[in-house]
């Protein structure tokens, strides 16, 4: 028989347990738990071990109780796929598999893995009927068809109903099932209730199951334990008993002291609120694409339209909105609301406008930076086919390793398509796998590379290391994302690193206008979203004037 392999990022091989490793691993599990039992801890399983369920899984297991002493012991349960089952040993050693800029991660993980022992990984779902407690942190994905059509697209529902059923047939009947992930709204009621409820009477079971939502505001970045522990949280029981165990828990392992607990009286609530907050605020950033055409249009600097209307408290939360949006949320989770009207709620009329609208806006606003880099080069009389074009910045925000639905991503496959050569350089990452895997990345058959041309040799794009070598010779200069190593950048160091004058486009609202004016004085062609004063600025250095 052969073996298969599941591969860390770093390339190390992991063999997927045997059927005979199965009870042994159970049977391990079980003697610790007897052991954290005795010394009256709370057994909690997070189910998925992700972007989301790491952090939630370490800060749980790093709870104490009033007297300091550990008050709960943490199963995370990953399933043992070829994709996916590196973390269980990764996670084992008291490494994260989740790299983050955060420095409380690493040191957290460690110390609840190895130290107080408090933690730890296994992938056997058997370890369900031991728990207390079930956080579900398994993803709810939105599938897209097609480009720009969200209304394209479903909600893959199957992992997360798969393992609620495994969850059904394993756990006890007096374990909470928390759903921290983001769902369809109706989700817990109609979707999880009926399957744990059928598999209970099967069971013998007569009590009710008791099910909560509560979800996460998780960020990556410098802050992404805190944004788990010490953030605000909304929860919801599907009865009075699930209500007050969800209450309990999330007082004793989250920071509900400073940020107090928001209580709704039922699960779609909970699930509704997670859906509009994001659905609001990729909502103004699609508002915002048509005032930075606009500006681009008729010589408006949009981003001193936004600071200028920014200091009225009322619109303080108001931002420049870039190179569409990325992050698992804001891109689908709108999309999750639409379909669960039709196909949880059973309602035939169309009453969604804004929200598919935003979500389309923002999934192909990208798109237009190809336009500008082409009629740069086209400026400078070169053409864009074979062109050298450096793109600064692959992750969706600033500061962090993170390419979810990056909008950089949809940057360098329309340029690709359009002929040019492209190199990318990210300080925080030393992979792009939607490109380096994009065959099965994030999941087979499921890759942007779909909707493009060309996009074979793509996958043999890498990062680039040192700043010196990715600007060398480029003809085009694609400022995508306010890394701070970005923001400071000399023109004339710029322009010495590439060995001659180049096109520049801005973004993000990078350059400001005396850097505006210094590529254009060096010979660079300088565009950008948002920034229609450029021409303005150049039409000046043409007439030799300064500003004062």
């Amino acid at each position: 028989m052969s073996i298969e392999y599941s591969v860390s990022p770093e390339g190390e091989k992991f063999a997927l347990p045997t059927p005979q490793e199965y009870r042994k691993e159970f049977g391990r599990i079980k003697k610790e738990v007897e052991k954290q039992r005795k010394l009256d801890r709370e057994i909690v399983v997070v189910m998925g071990v992700g972007f989301v369920g790491v952090a939630m899984a370490a800060v749980i297991a790093d709870t104490a109780d009033k007297k300091g002493d550990p008050s709960k012991f943490v199963i995370g349960m990953q399933r043992p796929s070829l994709r996916s089952y590196w973390k269980i040993p990764v996670l084992n050693r008291g490494i994260s598999p989740v790299i983050s800029e955060d420095k409380e991660l690493e040191p957290m993980i460690r110390r609840c893995v190895l130290d107080k022992k408090t933690l730890m990984a296994t992938f056997v779902y058997e370890v369900l009927s031991l728990a207390d407690i079930v956080v579900v942190d398994i993803q709810c994905d939105y599938q897209k068809e097609s480009l720009g059509n969200v209304r394209d697209g479903h909600a893959d529902m199957s992992p997360l109903e798969e393992s609620l059923g495994i969850m059904a047939e394993n756990i006890s009947p007096d374990a909470l099932v928390l759903i921290e992930t983001t769902v369809a709204p109706g989700t817990t009621e109609q979707i999880a209730y009926p399957i744990i409820k059928k598999a209970f009477s099967r069971r013998g079971i007569k009590s009710e199951p008791l099910l909560a939502h509560s979800f996460e505001r998780v960020m990556p970045g410098k802050h992404y334990v805190a944004s788990i522990r010490d953030f605000w949280r909304v929860c919801s029981g599907i009865n009075r008993k699930a209500k007050n165990k969800v209450v309990k828990f999330l007082n004793e392992v989250i920071n509900t002291k400073d940020y107090p607990l928001t209580v709704l009286d039922k699960p779609i609530e909970s699930e509704t609120a997670k859906i509009i907050e994001n659905s609001y605020r990729a909502t103004i950033l699609a508002f915002l694409d048509e005032w930075s055409l606009f500006a681009e249009r008729n010589g408006v600097d949009l981003l001193k339209v936004i600071n200028a209307i920014k200091v009225r408290p009322t619109h303080s939360n108001i931002i420049f909105p870039g190179p569409g949006i990325g992050g698992y949320c804001l891109p689908k989770d709108g999309g999750l609301g639409v379909w669960a009207y039709k196909h949880i709620h059973g309602f035939e009329d169309d009453i969604f406008k804004v929200t598919p609208l935003a979500i389309n806006i923002n999934d192909t606003r990208a798109l237009h930076v190809a336009q500008l880099v082409r009629d740069a080069l086209r400026n400078m009389s070169r053409p864009i086919a074979a062109a050298d074009i450096l793109v600064l910045g692959a992750s969706y925000r600033e500061d962090v390793g993170d390419t979810r639905y990056s909008g950089s991503e949809l940057i360098v496959r329309r340029l690709t398509e359009m002929g040019a050569e492209l190199r990318v350089h990210d300080p925080y990452l030393a992979h792009w796998w939607e490109f380096e895997k994009q065959d099965t990345y994030p999941q087979k058959g499921h890759s942007l590379a779909r909707f493009f041309r060309n996009q074979d040799k793509l996958r043999n794009l890498k990062m680039e290391t040192g700043m010196d070598n990715a600007f060398k010779g480029a003809d085009a200069v694609i400022f995508a994302v306010r890394h701070k190593q970005y923001l400071d950048l000399d023109p004339d160091r710029v322009v010495k690193m590439i060995g001659n004058s180049a096109a520049i486009i801005d973004c993000f609202g990078i350059l400001d206008d005396l850097n505006i004016r210094r590529y254009i004085e060096l010979g660079c062609e300088v565009k950008g979203l948002g920034r229609g004063h450029v021409k303005r600025i150049k039409d000046e250095v043409r007439r030799g004037e300064r500003k004062k």
